[in-house]
């Protein structure tokens, strides 16, 4: 147990992450004495007197506007978390289905997107069903939950913390006042979003889903795939077989205890509409010549969530801090978001992104300098992109600018 803790623990600090609701601290634990403190972990988990503590709550934007609630543990309930994570995750990784592509080791957002490629492009997929979830990971009922992880798992005390984590409380910050509440122990639903076993728990529970369609006939019936990450999936169906399979699926999400959003949820018929999935708009694309292909491009809101970003780094409300911060505030921000969205013809949505950046850095300068004016004859290009360092989508991963899916 106390390499499994070690090994845990460093693979928490590695992902860094605030403090719980009790406040402590990678760096706190680390000046009192790491070892000692996996030492007294590890002897309240051998003496099964482990109990978790209240998730802290945290709110973070949702790309349609909205917030999406955290649910964060403290650091001792994610190193438990993570040691649970190491021992269990091998044992269900072999029981998921290959088109669940969330949360796993060797598959990622992009092969779900080309899965869905090859759907439509060599199979012929021209009905999807794209559909949506209503607050997934916090409905998912505890007790068929429980099945799912008890038919693989038979070691009580193992049993006994996940149901301990479903459970917890949640705490939320307002002001100087903490606000507690049980919704998930009251209700008996939920695995919260923040929580490093959750994934694992999300996806164990698709899977029921997954074992449906393809167990009990729906695929042959319907002439359909499903490709699924985290919360999110679609129905590939052959022509004339898309509102079968959509009626399928709500009565299949009806006995697992879920809930279709029934305002997002839709039948997109090819190729006269597109959908978004993963941040991709997905559907008929035409090349320079005019001639269409199956394609994928970044959608309008996740350009749009990028654009939000950088305008927010610009304003002047940053205008006491250094102009290195700033671009050590915009490089790594757009690089990211280019090492995700480099799939698809983003050559024009690059350089987009690149003359706005640009804009918005130079009127930024000019205001922080207390001047008016765009500033382009006092910052061109190679001060902004060779002295100052600014990245340019122009020249990253060229080779990739032009290339379908």
């Amino acid at each position: 147990m106390e390499e499994i803790l070690l090994v845990a623990y460093r693979r928490c600090r590695a992902n860094r992450g605030a403090p719980g609701c009790d406040g402590q601290s990678f760096e706190q634990i680390e000046k009192q004495g790491r070892d000692q403190w996996l030492e007294r972990l590890r002897q309240e988990l051998r003496a099964k007197q482990y109990q978790p503590k209240p998730l802290l709550r945290v709110w973070i934007p949702k790309a349609n506007g909205g917030q999406r609630p955290l649910g964060i543990p403290c650091i001792r309930d994610r190193v438990v978390q993570m040691a649970v994570l190491l021992v269990i995750g091998p044992i269900f990784e072999a029981d998921l289905f290959r088109w669940q592509y969330g949360f796993r080791t060797g598959v990622d957002a992009k092969m779900a997107l080309r899965r869905i490629h090859f759907g439509i492009l060599q199979r012929g997929a021209r009905e999807v069903v794209d559909a949506d979830l209503s607050d997934y990971f916090n409905t998912i009922p505890h007790g068929d939950l429980m099945r799912c992880v008890s038919r693989r798992i038979s070691d009580g005390t193992v049993l006994s913390i996940i149901r301990q984590w479903l459970n917890c409380p949640v705490v939320e910050r307002q002001g100087a006042k903490l606000f507690r509440s049980t919704v998930a122990r009251d209700t008996h639903r939920g695995t919260p979003q923040g929580g490093i076993i959750s994934p694992l728990l999300s996806n164990l529970y698709f899977r029921r889903f997954m074992l449906a369609w393809y167990g009990l006939g729906y695929t042959q019936a319907t002439k359909s795939e499903v490709v699924n990450y985290a919360d999110d999936f679609v129905i590939l169906c052959k022509p004339g077989h898309g509102e079968q399979a959509m009626a399928a699926m709500r009565r299949l999400m009806d006995k697992l205890g879920l809930t279709v959003n029934e305002k997002k949820t839709r039948l997109v018929k090819l190729p006269e509409e597109r959908f978004d999935f993963l941040g991709y708009t997905v559907g008929q694309m035409y090349g320079k010549d005019g001639r269409p292909y199956w394609g994928t491009k970044p959608s309008v809101k996740s350009v749009k969530r990028l654009i939000r970003e950088i305008h927010e780094s610009t304003t002047s409300q940053w205008n006491a801090t250094s102009v290195q911060s700033r671009v050590e505030r915009l490089n790594p921000m757009i690089r990211g978001w280019a090492n995700y969205f480099s799939q698809g013809p983003v050559g024009k949505v690059y350089k987009f992104i690149d003359e706005y950046t640009a804009r918005r850095l130079r009127i930024w300068l000019r205001r922080k300098a207390g001047k008016g004016g765009t500033g382009y004859r006092q910052y061109p290009d190679q001060y902004l992109y060779e002295k100052l360092g600014l990245v340019r989508l122009r020249e990253f991963r060229t080779d990739l600018s032009n290339a379908k899916v």
